[in-house]
């Protein structure tokens, strides 16, 4: 681990893939949610930081972290592969085990547009129970079969004014079996960069995660 101090959260690379994240912990946090970023993102996305120092507030942890290495991310065809971010995002699951601040912590994730795929994929995979999933003008039809497989709380975001992503969740949204709920933000775009549209995002994933990060240590 690195360790540059910043605010709440500090540099670290996750070590089975050398991937570099932002660790926020807050003091005795209720759990951990790990951001799975849009297509072409990654750890530093204005947005997801935005949303994680709301969810320090409200004291649960963050690991926003890069899905790809720099070379990767300029191959297109790896950026649109979600079982390829979903493994990812499942090692990084596996690292919070390593450590003795989140090893006991609930795990939620957070996916933006594609990132939401790899989410709700990597949650049928970890070994390591999720407890809660948000997606924030995501894409969940792009999960395919793993949808029916999901057993995390799921709450979609999306914004009124962005009409084929809206449709293509309310799909997902009849595909997924487990707790499950839509949230739709009036007049907000794909990006959600309206004035307050993305406090709305805030103020919904918070709840969502503050209601569903309990229970016993994960292991």
């Amino acid at each position: 681990m690195t360790g540059t101090a910043t605010d709440q959260a500090h540099t670290v690379t996750i070590a089975q893939s050398g991937l570099q994240g932002i660790l926020g912990l807050p003091p005795d946090p209720k759990g951990i949610v790990l951001f799975a970023h849009g297509s072409g993102s990654g750890r530093l996305s204005p947005r997801n930081n935005q949303v994680a120092a709301g969810l320090r507030e409200a004291g649960v942890a963050t690991l926003l972290f890069d899905l790809l290495t720099e070379e990767e991310a300029a191959d297109r065809a790896k950026v649109f592969d979600i079982d390829l971010l979903a493994r990812r995002l499942v090692l990084a699951t596996d690292w919070l085990d390593e450590r003795d601040d989140t090893r006991h912590l609930p795990v939620g994730y957070f996916g933006a547009s594609t990132g939401a795929a790899a989410a709700l994929v990597a949650s049928t995979l970890s070994a390591r129970p999720i407890a809660a999933i948000v997606s924030r003008g995501g894409r969940p039809d792009l999960a395919g079969a793993a949808l029916r497989k999901v057993r995390a709380p799921t709450l979609l975001i999306v914004g009124g004014a962005d009409p084929v992503v809206l449709e293509l969740n309310r799909e997902a949204l009849q595909a997924l079996t487990s707790e499950k709920e839509i949230a739709v933000v009036p007049g907000a775009g794909h990006l959600f960069e309206e004035p307050g549209a993305l406090d709305t995002v805030i103020e919904l994933a918070r709840r969502w995660f503050v209601l569903h990060l309990k229970g016993p240590p994960p292991r």
